[in-house]
């Protein structure tokens, strides 16, 4: 559920990178490489509607010339994305020139989407005399998880590769699990990792992740100036980070029983911030809720006493283990089902990390998950410009309080409740089929449409 990639999209930019980088690998082990003199690349639905805000034009190229999301060296991707525009070309997998205009082979087609899924792409190479060598269709469906045609809605979204020992795909089953266990919840998910991989790569696995979440808070802290896109939008956090810096040294300030949250949103904020820039973050479901798991993940490190490395694997191994229930039975794609299967579904995840952490059992770990995502239905995914500013920044301050909230008031109860995990996210994937088009990611409505644009000072 944790991988680190680029902003500002997980879907609309990791997702695309990934997709175009396998089509050019695939080329090389079928032996088309060598003959393809042209490739030409179609972005369908949600893609096409905001691709370019998103970064799907720009990530289909990095893939096509063989980067990857994880290792790209941000810095560098303006010089080459402009050295593909201006010669006309592009190096396939960084080694095979092709003719490439941008204008006329990377079509958007944003008012169409494919019968499978809204984010959908079709890669086409074809040979010095025109003729098609390969085609392939496939589709983001949230998170950078990219499966191509026929997209069989069946199948699990990763394949382990082995029998897990504790398999488990609903709330229901994670629940059950524990039970006839007697693990907790980030215990029993430590179980199925350890079946994989050793118990030191577990821990360096996930706190390799947490330092870059730490990573992409501290750029976010120091980095002034506006977001890219043209709305104008000036990097917050700094300014935040100083006024919390001096009120905190400030030995006459008064008394804020809340500042804390004051915290936890600064953090949020400094995440998104990264995120909307082009930044490295990471997918925690997504890109465009980044923010949320590692805001709360700060809290327990700042605010929780005794919070140590040890614990920041179990809140991971927690909220990674209600992701798999979320990704699997559920959506995180903002395309698919709207703002509540991103921001809702990141809330679940840290609400759910932060429960097990404060001791939480496995139903009140549940419970934690339960009420943050149920507080989320029916949320719009509407970016205005189609960039990942506005509403995305601030709503990921939201939800990170709003996990706190959920595993506190979990915390205080015994983990029985009316309304189950798997009875919200089943309400979630039928709010998401009902609602309109406009309202998932395509930037035609909500307040993409009542916005048109903000003028504020830089920081």
């Amino acid at each position: 559920m944790f991988s680190i990639g680029i902003g500002p999209s997980s879907s609309h930019t990791v997702g695309p990178l990934r997709a175009a980088c396998a089509f050019a690998e695939a080329l090389e082990a079928d032996g088309h490489l060598p003959r393809t003199a042209r490739v030409s690349v179609e972005l369908w639905g949600s893609l096409g509607a905001t691709g370019r805000g998103h970064g799907s034009d720009r990530a289909v190229l990095l893939g096509l010339l063989g980067e990857h999301a994880e290792t790209v060296d941000i810095e560098v991707v303006p010089t080459l994305l402009e050295t593909v525009r201006e010669r006309g070309s592009l190096d396939l997998l960084g080694r095979h020139r092709v003719a490439f205009d941008v204008d006329a082979d990377l079509v958007l087609v944003g008012n169409r989407a494919l019968p499978d899924h809204p984010n959908g792409m079709v890669f086409r190479a074809f040979a010095a005399d025109g003729a098609l060598l390969a085609e392939r269709t496939s589709y983001s469906v949230g998170g950078g998880f990219v499966r191509d045609h026929p997209l069989d809605a069946t199948a699990p979204v990763v394949e382990v590769g082995a029998e897990l020992p504790h398999p488990f795909r609903t709330g229901a089953e994670l629940l059950e699990a524990c039970r006839s266990t007697g693990l907790r919840v980030a215990d029993l998910v430590r179980r199925n990792e350890e079946h994989v991989r050793s118990a030191a790569e577990v821990d360096a696995g996930l706190l390799r992740i947490f330092a870059a979440m730490a990573a992409c808070v501290d750029r976010g802290l120091v980095s002034c100036g506006t977001l890219p896109g043209g709305l104008g939008v000036r990097r917050r956090a700094p300014g935040l980070h100083a006024q919390l810096l001096a009120e905190d040294a400030d030995a006459d300030s008064p008394v804020d029983a809340l500042r804390a949250m004051d915290w936890v949103s600064l953090f949020a904020l400094a995440v998104n911030e990264e995120n909307a820039a082009g930044g490295r973050v990471v997918t925690a479901p997504t890109n465009g809720a980044a923010g949320i798991v590692p805001a709360v993940l700060h809290f327990y490190r700042r605010f929780v006493p005794g919070a140590d490395d040890a614990g920041t694997v179990r809140f991971l191994l927690a909220a990674g283990g209600l992701g798999i229930v979320l990704k699997e039975t559920g959506s995180i794609s903002g395309a698919e089902v709207g703002c509540q299967g991103e921001v809702g579904s990141a809330s679940a995840m840290a609400a759910a990390g932060l429960a097990e952490v404060l001791g939480g059992t496995p139903e009140q770990v549940e419970n934690a998950a339960e009420i943050a995502i149920e507080h989320h239905l029916g949320l719009t995914c509407d970016p205005v410009g189609g960039l990942v500013q506005i509403p995305c920044i601030e709503r990921n301050a939201v939800g990170a309080t709003t996990a706190i909230h959920a595993a506190r008031t979990a915390m205080r109860g015994d983990g029985v409740h009316v309304v189950s995990l798997d009875t919200v996210i089943r309400t979630m994937r039928q709010t998401g089929a009902h609602m309109r088009s406009e309202y998932k990611e395509t930037s035609r409505g909500g307040l993409a449409l009542t916005v048109v644009g903000v003028n504020v000072p830089e920081c």
